[in-house]
Parts: C-alpha cells; structure tokens; sequence
C-alpha cells in the first residue's frame, strides 16, 4: 500500500484533495477555502462514534472509529465528512486531475 492515501474532496466551488499519511498518521487537506480547510481537518482528526454495518440493514453497532489509525479507519470518517463539514469527497474524480487543474470543473 501506498505511504500517502488521496482522495479528492470540494467545497462551495474549490476543488483540492485529502490526504492521509499512512506512516505520520497525519491529514492534510489541500483545498482554496480556509474555513473547509479547518473544518475538515478538525473533524478527520478526532474519533467519531459512529453506526457500523455488519451482517444486514438492520445490524449496525456503535463503533468508536479514529481516522487516523488505519485508512479503512479514514475511509469511514471520510464517509461521514459532508454532512458535519460541507466538504464533498468525490470519490470517483482522479486526485492525480485535480492536482494538475484545481480550478477547473
């Protein structure tokens, strides 16, 4: 696996990135609006109590997930990071196009 997981994210029409070191366990978010900026890395940078599925719909537990302590850990609080924070992840753009043209849409 890779030392550094990426993901890009955007925010009220600033594109930019998220990423993880899995080795530092640390987060940076690369992204033009201060106040996203903060938001998002105060909020995937502590535990979160969060409803955990296992065998159906309907069988969730409470789990108490850090973000930093591995990148499954990352990816569910990245799950959960829109609706506490305003900023999207979009898990489907490329982070490599995003880097190359922040600005574009």
């Amino acid at each position: 696996m890779d030392k550094i997981y990426s993901v890009a994210v955007s925010c009220r029409g600033a594109n930019g990135w998220v990423e993880y070191d899995t080795e530092a366990k640390s987060v940076k978010v690369f992204l033009d609006d201060e106040k996203a900026v903060q938001d998002a890395e105060a909020f995937l940078t502590v535990s979160h109590e969060i409803n955990i599925p296992h065998e159906t719909l309907r069988d969730f537990t409470k789990e108490t997930i850090n973000p930093l302590d591995s990148v499954e850990s990352f990816q569910i609080v990245l799950t959960r990071l829109w609706e506490n924070t305003g900023v999207h992840v979009d898990w489907s753009r490329p982070v490599e196009y995003v880097r190359a043209h922040p600005h574009l849409d």
